[in-house]
């Protein structure tokens, strides 16, 4: 039994050596059992530059040994002034003015819902407290932020205060949110929104961005965009909302932010709220021992430069294509019934392996002309063990798998993929119920 309670997971999980990582590099991981498995998850999220890059861990190492730690507690050390200014000349400073650095996404979530009822209160709106998040959302599991996961994530048996927090729905076109501000606009202090939700991977339609940034004009809330899974090119462009008409008021960033070297996020903070706070002289009080670190500066700065360096854009833009061709092949041959997301975050929706297999799709279909069931939630955990023991690691999806590969994925690394994922759904159908 290990000694360790894995996240997600029961107090006394059993972990054969088949499941226990002892080291990682490039884009394989290597087991305890000797096994060397494709890893498709880019480590959850994490690491788009692939496990063991020689740049970050140097840069790192030179800040451990230069200040080991320095504190951004009522002060400022250089190190984080120059990782700031890289992330505000990457986002745009035009759109962000200041950085709070956190220390996970969910504890940046946390902070940013601090942040914008202060902001309305620093301003002398009292009334200002509801937080809006679009059901099937994740967006942690700290305490403010699992209370503002749109997911079923157990929120009750925590006891958590979800009073002022709401959910809407992000399919109709923005009608409940505009429902919900007739009634209560004088309330909300801000929406937060994932470009692409993390969990189901459903990317949200520019005509529902759209209508949520008019109804900020309308309505006076704030706009919270959570780029923790999508910035730093995931989706195709740098920052998902880098491509609205108008920018978010906070950017919530982690994950690839330092490529998983180091627990880190970070919020950029727009000039509306910066000038809201300057000009009173107002105190945001929040703060995290760990934040904004030197080591943690110098992996931020090395991460942009080696975003800057490699066209992230670009080279996300061809490995989408070729994830996508091989995600809608797996609908083709009826092995999967829809695929959905951007880029190179795919959400693959399986066939459920024990019922009969409908007839071929065209080879460009995204979503399978058959009638054959999903792939029950039940039986993703099983599935994707499968296609762990066929030599490669995807993540859970709702209904089926995600893949979240690495942004130097090469061809052989899918080919690779592509059969592990068919020999793993074949060993499923053989179990299958």
């Amino acid at each position: 039994m290990s000694p360790v309670w894995p996240a997600l997971s029961p107090a006394d999980p059993v972990v054969d050596a088949g499941r226990i990582a002892v080291s990682a590099s490039g884009y394989r991981i290597r087991y305890a059992d000797g096994s060397v498995r494709l890893c498709a998850t880019s480590g959850l999220w994490n690491v788009p530059l692939g496990y063991g890059h020689e740049g970050i861990a140097e840069a790192v190492a030179a800040a451990l040994r230069d200040a080991s730690y320095l504190s951004l507690f009522r002060g400022v050390h250089r190190p984080a002034q120059e990782a700031a200014d890289a992330l505000l000349g990457l986002a745009g400073r035009d759109a962000y003015e200041r950085v709070i650095f956190s220390t996970s996404g969910g504890a940046a979530n946390d902070a940013a819902m601090k942040l914008v009822r202060q902001h309305h209160l620093e301003r002398g709106d009292r009334a200002r407290t509801l937080v809006v998040g679009l059901r099937g959302s994740y967006h942690g599991t700290m305490y403010g932020s699992h209370a503002l996961s749109g997911d079923a994530l157990g929120q009750g048996a925590y006891a958590l205060d979800r009073r002022a927090v709401r959910h809407v729905d992000h399919a109709d076109g923005g009608a409940e949110l505009t429902a919900l501000l007739r009634r209560e606009g004088a309330r909300v202090a801000a929406v937060v929104i994932e470009p692409l939700l993390g969990s189901g991977a459903h990317p949200l339609d520019p005509a529902f961005i759209d209508a949520v940034l008019d109804l900020r004009d309308a309505h006076g809330f704030l706009l919270v965009a959570d780029e923790v899974a999508t910035g730093f090119g995931r989706t195709g462009a740098l920052f998902a909302s880098g491509e609205w008409s108008r920018p978010p008021d906070v950017l919530v960033l982690s994950k690839a932010l330092t490529n998983g070297a180091l627990g880190a996020a970070a919020l950029l903070v727009g000039p509306r709220i910066v000038a809201g706070f300057r000009d009173r002289g107002a105190t945001f009080v929040h703060g995290e021992t760990q934040a904004g670190t030197p080591a943690v500066a110098a992996a931020i700065r090395t991460v942009v430069e080696e975003v800057r360096r490699t066209d992230v854009r670009a080279t996300v833009g061809r490995l989408g294509e070729r994830l996508r061709a091989l995600a809608d092949g797996l609908v083709r041959d009826g092995l999967a019934v829809e695929v959905r997301g951007r880029g190179a975050f795919l959400a693959v929706a399986l066939a459920d392996p024990g019922a009969p297999r409908p007839p071929a799709t065209p080879a460009r279909s995204s979503v399978s002309s058959g009638a054959t069931p999903r792939l029950p939630a039940e039986r993703v955990a099983d599935v994707v063990a499968a296609i762990g023991d066929a030599g490669a690691v995807v993540h859970p999806g709702v209904d089926g798998i995600q893949l979240i590969p690495a942004y130097g994925f090469d061809d052989g690394d899918l080919a690779e993929l592509d059969t592990a994922i068919r020999a793993g759904l074949s060993r499923a159908s053989e179990v299958a119920p």
